[in-house]
């Protein structure tokens, strides 16, 4: 368990039986955060509980979250890539990635009130290392490219790019991914197209 410095939100990593009691918050989260641009996702909690229950059973899979108290504001997940090699065969197809080498950083999500203080910076930093451990090599994350004339698209919206950047991320070329999900406006699950991006764990090496 840590404490955040700079926002006092402690940060406590869900594993076992916590994170099955804590799947319901952890859901609504989810559903609560991805709901706002640009996922746009209209979500089911039943769905969530039963994706998020494969994080515990996976022995090397990462999930933390981030408290005010007894409630959660945040959370942040990643697996080894080879638990969703199926998902990510084609548009990681020809670009030599070893998948037995690279961490995939799933999701990371924080309510609004408790953004810019250096939470996110944080959820990364957990992961890493805790792939660095386990002796990958790479992580990769994937990241919904939406148009810039969509009707729902917020003026101005925040782009994380130059965080991700700063991370040491950037786009993979040519590696886009293909998800289905129901979007607020829409009656029936769409396709969506997302961006990977990758980012080395050992640059010096």
């Amino acid at each position: 368990m840590s404490q955040d410095r700079d926002s006092g939100i402690r940060l406590e990593p869900l594993t076992g039986q916590e994170l099955e009691d804590r799947l319901g918050d952890l859901a609504a989260l989810r559903i609560a955060v991805f709901r706002d641009w640009p996922y746009l996702y209209d979500g089911d909690a039943a769905y969530e509980r039963a994706y998020l229950s494969t994080y515990r059973n996976s022995p090397r899979a990462r999930v933390v979250a981030a408290f005010d108290g007894d409630r959660m504001v945040g959370a942040a997940t990643g697996t080894p890539l080879e638990d969703h090699a199926e998902d990510f065969a084609a548009p990681l197809d020809g670009t030599g990635i070893d998948v037995s080498k690279t961490f995939y950083c799933a999701e990371s999500v924080l309510l609004p009130d408790y953004r810019g203080c250096g939470l996110g910076h944080a959820f990364f930093d957990v992961r890493e290392n805790h792939a660095r451990n386990h002796g990958f090599e790479q992580a990769i994350f994937a990241a919904v490219i939406r148009p810039e004339n969509h009707p729902m698209r917020p003026e101005n919206p925040r782009s994380l790019e130059p965080f991700w950047r700063k991370r040491g991320y950037a786009p993979l070329p040519g590696a886009v991914a293909r998800f289905s999900w129901k979007d607020t406006d829409q009656s029936s699950e769409t396709d969506h197209r997302l961006q990977i991006w990758m980012g080395r764990l050992n640059p010096s090496a």
